[in-house]
């Protein structure tokens, strides 16, 4: 009999789309689909009666809460083909997989599509928790509906998640400073460029820079470290001429860290006079980053694996609820040093998985 695999590689798509047409999932084209059923009768394909008896009998609604994507910041797109490489996987599970997003930017808009989410009525959540007072608001909600949730990219004290999958945010700041202090001398000064209105907010930005400040002070290293707030970044020409302004009045500037995935902005902003001899330091192998960074615009990057981050939350929780297996309360992500020679080979599952997914993805 013949396999998914098989039946794939002769429609010249991915698996998953195999499987989407096979449990009449949505999200394929039209001639895709009638291409793939057509396959099916040909071969006399029957659907597997173990796999499906298992999903009958399980009957899970698993929902995400995770920030949207744009052209401008392709951070969030990676965990999101994360999951839904992995939902795809544990279809047959009777995992149903449903992925609602917010505005980073604005915490109504976190709660107002959590209130969406919930219409749903999941089984479980998998949440990125942006804002730490609206996330006590959604938990307390859940709890009281005993829905199991856990977090991922953001780690958060005190909450009742079963676990965290994601980098230690402290630790990743801590590697930024040693990688900053590794590039220049002992005795000089960095920039903090803040790109959120109120840090404290934002647990992960804090803690990275608690992190990188911390690395100077442990190790008894005489540094000054400035702190510059860009909130407004769509606003490029203001934001370029802040910064510039900044460099200009404060010539002992030797390196900037940017505690963020916008560090790309930051690298384009800067006029010639001043990157010739400023390092850069910051967070995620977005495309816009990773082309910095080839063009020496950035020293280094710290990734953080997102795609595995959203992958891994899915089987986590899958198992949770089909093999009732506790998992351990903190996963943590790799902190992975990128440069321009090894940036390319950092994320090859996911560029994989793009490419064999084009029809299902936007």
């Amino acid at each position: 009999m013949i396999t998914i695999k098989e039946i794939a590689r002769e429609a010249k798509v991915s698996e998953g789309t195999v499987d989407r047409v096979l449990h009449n999932r949505g999200g394929v084209s039209k001639k895709t689909e009638v291409r793939i059923k057509e396959i099916f009768k040909k071969h006399n394909f029957k659907v597997n009666p173990v796999a499906s008896a298992l999903a009958m009998k399980n009957n899970f609604k698993v929902s995400t809460l995770m920030p949207n994507y744009d052209t401008d910041n392709l951070f969030w797109k990676s965990p999101y083909l994360g999951v839904l490489k992995a939902s795809q996987e544990v279809a047959n599970y009777g995992i149903e997989v449903n992925n609602f997003t917010f505005d980073q930017f604005d915490a109504s808009s976190y709660l107002s599509q959590f209130k969406i989410l919930m219409e749903s009525n999941p089984t479980a959540v998998i949440l990125v928790p942006v804002f730490i007072k609206e996330t006590k608001e959604i938990t307390d909600e859940l709890e009281k509906k005993n829905i199991p949730y856990l977090f991922f990219n953001i780690d958060l004290n005190g909450f009742n998640n079963i676990s965290f999958i994601g980098q230690d945010s402290y630790l990743g700041g801590y590697v930024a400073g040693k990688l900053m202090h590794l590039s220049l001398h002992d005795e000089t000064s960095f920039l903090v460029v803040q790109t959120r209105l109120n840090v404290t907010n934002y647990h992960h930005i804090s803690k990275r820079i608690e992190g990188f400040n911390d690395y100077f002070i442990k190790n008894d290293f005489q540094v000054e470290t400035q702190t510059l707030k860009i909130d407004n970044l769509k606003d490029i020409k203001k934001a370029k001429q802040k910064l510039n302004s900044y460099l200009k009045e404060h010539g002992n500037i030797k390196g900037i860290f940017v505690p963020s995935s916008r560090i790309s902005l930051i690298a384009n902003s800067i006029e010639k006079t001043y990157s010739d001899k400023i390092q850069l330091v910051g967070f995620d192998n977005t495309p816009q980053n990773i082309k910095c960074l080839e063009a020496n615009k950035i020293s280094f990057l710290i990734s953080q694996k997102p795609f595995d981050q959203g992958y891994e939350s899915i089987h986590l929780m899958t198992d949770y609820l089909v093999k009732k297996k506790e998992p351990v309360s903190k996963i943590y992500s790799p902190i992975d040093i990128l440069t321009k020679e090894n940036a390319r080979y950092n994320d090859r599952k996911k560029t994989e998985f793009e490419i064999e997914n084009r029809e299902i993805i936007d």
